[in-house]
């Protein structure tokens, strides 16, 4: 999908709305698709010029909340609810729905963004004869006798492809 400005888009509006073209042939001339010029036509009823204002925002839980139970009790669709409540893409309602009802109201706390820092990344060790370092030492004994099976393995192979060589 093309990016389009917001000039773009108005224009593509009020060629609608002129009640000159319709949204498949609009939609065809500025190489979009006609979903697209459908959405922009309800968020400018809905938002005005402030629709094509592009906002970059982190929202509150409270806020996604609102938008899902609205979408919920007046039955609209992402589309339409994103047209009302001037969320650029419908596609983040559904992203919020499907994080909501799989993982509850915690998966609509925004998240960090970028790389953890390594303090975040370390571990909390374990206390000394707890079972969790218990079970951390038995984890690590088993991947070093693992490694060690493998490299035997790989050293007596070498050593019977060279008992064949010096036999041939």
């Amino acid at each position: 999908m093309a990016k389009y400005t917001s000039d773009e888009k108005l224009s593509a509006v009020q060629r609608y709305l002129s009640n000159s073209e319709s949204y498949a042939a609009i939609a065809s001339s500025i190489g979009a698709v006609k979903s697209e010029v459908m959405n922009w036509v309800k968020q400018f009823e809905h938002n005005a010029l402030e629709a094509f204002n592009k906002s970059y925002t982190s929202y509150p839980v409270e806020f996604k909340l609102e938008v899902l139970n609205y979408m919920v009790t007046h039955g609209t669709s992402p589309n339409e609810t994103a047209a009302m409540f001037n969320i650029p893409s419908p596609r983040t309602i559904r992203t919020w729905r499907m994080h909501f009802e799989s993982w509850g109201i915690d998966a609509l706390n925004p998240k960090k963004k970028g790389r953890p820092s390594m303090k975040e990344v370390k571990k909390a060790t374990p206390v000394e004869g707890s079972t969790e370092a218990l079970q951390a030492e038995i984890e690590r004994l088993r991947m070093e006798n693992a490694y060690l099976k493998k490299l035997n393995a790989l050293v007596q192979s070498k050593e019977e492809s060279r008992s064949k060589t010096k036999r041939k």
